[in-house]
């Protein structure tokens, strides 16, 4: 598991959030340690009160990239001016606070622990269908924590679904190590099913589908991107991390996937849905991994341009295979990963900008945020930011019609229409 370092500056909302991150975290296994130094990644939580404060959060984020192997940013800077970093040449990755704990897993499944109940955080409802998975990734020390797939059965998972509905939720996350492989030890891929008896319970509520690996989603991505299509409940989203566009690294990674198969995926998801998000992750660095082999994975970006991107340079994890291969060097992940990072950043981008002008959507109100803001999603999960809420009279848990008429990198801005 990865050692952290994290630092914190500002307000109390963002010292809570810094809780909350370590506190999943701390659930996934990884630990605190005293300074960067020591660290596996670190993680800044920005302020952005000031233009003095702005300085002294560019001066800090480049000193943690250089003593760190991956650095995470995030807090109100990161995501008011999350451009900055980019001009400055910061060699870290702009994320919302609840994207850390996943960006920080080195591609590892998330961990959920044998008694994961449904947690309702606001009007987000987390409920984990199943723990483990059915993959052996040389890379990953989750799968000695948590072994096989144990599914429950679909109704016991609607009535913690119902449950957290009536109790408030209006957005139901779905997670589990790979939620593609629901079912599989009773000997049938069943998150399709799942998810149209989910959508089936009275209320208006939307629900976001978590990661899923492409191999479990191939068997099952027709029948599951026609669940997709025909109800409105389901954010049109869809996490499959690839890791690698190189088949013969896939094969040392024992991903079980192919290249191939995650393509199809993607191309079934594009015939089934007009407007739809594709979040991915890609591993840089793996010690079996090529010049070729990581030109491989740039053209399988820009092929198939997820407009959610996690970028992780590999580091070893105690106990696993791939701990025992020969590293490469932390100069050449850097340098791998700064490109990918930049190719994402011009993907993202341009994925926000054709919004402007061009959507009007549905959205929901998951959260406030700063300044008078709250945070909405739309359809395909996208997140959209409307200011000077309280003029609006716009809350968590409202869903609101909005037209987009602006855009960062990461997000757009909408008005009420």
């Amino acid at each position: 598991m990865a050692r952290y370092h994290i630092e914190t500056y500002g307000c109390t909302s963002n010292r809570g959030e810094s809780r909350e991150i370590e506190r999943r975290l701390r659930d996934a296994g990884h630990y605190r340690v005293d300074g960067p130094d020591e660290a596996d990644v670190a993680i800044l939580n920005t302020c952005t009160v000031v233009e003095k404060t702005e300085r002294n959060m560019l001066r800090r984020a480049e000193e943690l990239a250089d003593e760190t192997a991956d650095l995470f940013i995030t807090g109100c800077m990161a995501l008011a001016q999350g451009e900055e970093f980019a001009r400055a040449n910061v060699d870290g990755q702009v994320l919302h606070w609840d994207e850390v704990p996943e960006a920080v897993t080195n591609g590892e499944c998330p961990t959920t622990t044998p008694d994961a109940e449904p947690i309702l955080d606001g009007v987000v409802g987390i409920l984990p269908i199943a723990r483990g998975c059915m993959s052996d990734c040389s890379y990953c020390i989750t799968k000695q924590a948590t072994g096989k797939i144990d599914s429950p059965s679909i109704e016991e998972n609607v009535e913690k679904a119902r449950a957290l509905i009536h109790a408030g939720a209006k957005e139901i996350r779905i997670t589990g190590q790979d939620t593609g492989v629901y079912g599989w030890d009773e000997g049938e891929r069943k998150l399709h099913r799942l998810l149209e008896a989910i959508c089936e319970i009275d209320g208006e509520f939307r629900v976001r589908v978590g990661m899923a690996n492409p191999k479990g989603v191939h068997g099952i991505r027709e029948e599951l991107a026609a669940v997709f299509a025909a109800n409105d409940e389901l954010y049109d989203f869809l996490h499959a991390p690839v890791q690698s566009g190189s088949d013969d690294v896939l094969g040392d990674m024992r991903r079980q996937h192919q290249v191939e198969e995650y393509v199809e995926v993607v191309e079934t998801f594009d015939d089934a849905l007009e407007y739809w998000t594709l979040s991915t992750d890609f591993i840089v660095g793996f010690p079996t991994e090529t010049d070729r082999d990581h030109e491989q994975s740039m053209a399988l970006l820009r092929e198939t341009r997820p407009e959610k991107i996690n970028v992780t340079r590999f580091s070893k994890r105690p106990g696993t295979d791939a701990a025992d291969m020969k590293g490469l060097g932390g100069t050449l992940k850097k340098e791998r990963s700064k490109a990918m990072s930049e190719v994402k950043r011009e993907i993202v981008r341009e994925a926000y900008a054709d919004m402007v002008g061009e959507r009007r959507e549905d959205c929901l109100v998951v959260e406030e945020g700063t300044a008078d803001s709250v945070k909405c999603r739309d359809s395909a999960y996208r997140q959209v930011i409307v200011q000077h809420a309280s003029e609006h009279g716009i809350e968590p848990g409202d869903f609101v019609d909005l037209e987009i008429t602006a855009h960062e990198t990461m997000y757009a801005f909408g008005e009420p229409v």
